[in-house]
């Protein structure tokens, strides 16, 4: 009896409230809310004008977080801290809950991290999350794939280019970091391979297939990756729907079977009855099933 009123209790209630459809409207509202509050406060106008209104809004928004985590690790017990998403949540909360002081004024910088909540109360955003955590063995190896042919072309280009370019090809990372601007297409034409060309008429042949492989060719391999790792999780999610279809409606079945043999023990009751007392027993029922 003690169990089922704490489990009924105003403690569970308001858990089992954050925890709804509605409370997590509320909090998704309150990130909204907070993510427009640091962003105001960036403007030394803005801050002019309502410093201490978005100061208090913050330290509002803040409180309810707080309480939000109490009531959920109240209502969830131990369970709060086996899910990732509700550490995330905790982790984020007790970094704005720190003292701010001179020397760590990073920590009062670190509450837009409140923002990245609304990963937690959005169920696509948290599959996006789960695709990308799924898939980094995959992009590891494409990293590595990629540092090779960084590797590879930096010695290259400073072998044949750091001579008469010693700024961009004079050392192996002086040329690691010129490929790396040309990787991002940035200003590669006009700041880099043409004035190389006035001297190597020939350097296109070693910049475009570069460009081709490390541009094009990788970041299509990144996609490739994150987006089979999506879809790898959404099988996952219509598998497991289809087996707890498949799970209810085998219990259907078992439940009819059940009703079933009810049904002719009941009915062979009724004419055990009706002999005994003499009478016409009752006609076969016909089977279910027919």
């Amino acid at each position: 009896m003690e169990q089922r009123a704490a489990s009924t209790g105003p403690l569970a209630r308001a858990g089992a409230w954050i925890d709804s459809e509605r409370g997590q409207r509320t909090v998704f509202g309150l990130i909204l809310l907070n993510a427009i509050v640091l962003g105001l406060d960036t403007s030394s106008t803005v801050s002019d004008a309502i410093g201490p209104l978005l100061s208090a809004l913050d330290s509002v928004i803040l409180i309810a977080f707080t309480v939000e985590l109490a009531l959920r690790i109240g209502h969830q017990g131990r369970a709060f801290f086996r899910d990732g998403w509700n550490l995330f949540d905790f982790v984020v909360v007790a970094i704005t809950l720190a003292p701010v002081g001179p020397e760590i004024m990073v920590l009062r910088t670190l509450r837009v991290l409140r923002v990245f909540r609304l990963v937690t109360v959005m169920p696509r955003l948290r599959m996006i999350v789960h695709a990308l955590v799924s898939s980094l063995p995959g992009l590891a190896m494409i990293v590595l794939l990629q540092c090779l042919l960084f590797y590879v072309a930096g010695v290259m280009a400073t072998k044949l280019f750091g001579a008469d370019f010693p700024d961009w090809f004079g050392t192996l990372g002086a040329s690691l970091y010129s490929l790396f601007q040309i990787m991002t297409l940035e200003s590669w034409s006009m700041g880099i391979v043409r004035p190389v060309m006035e001297v190597y008429p020939y350097a296109w042949a070693f910049f475009l297939p570069f460009i081709l492989a490390a541009t094009f060719t990788m970041l299509n391999l990144f996609v490739a990756v994150i987006v089979n790792a999506l879809q790898s999780l959404q099988d996952q999610d219509s598998k497991e729907v289809g087996d707890a279809i498949l799970d209810e409606s085998h219990h259907v079945v078992e439940e009819l079977r059940s009703l079933r043999a009810e049904v002719a023990a009941l009915r062979l009751a009724l004419d055990d009855q009706r002999q005994a007392a003499g009478r016409i027993p009752l006609p076969a029922l016909s089977d279910a099933g027919d």
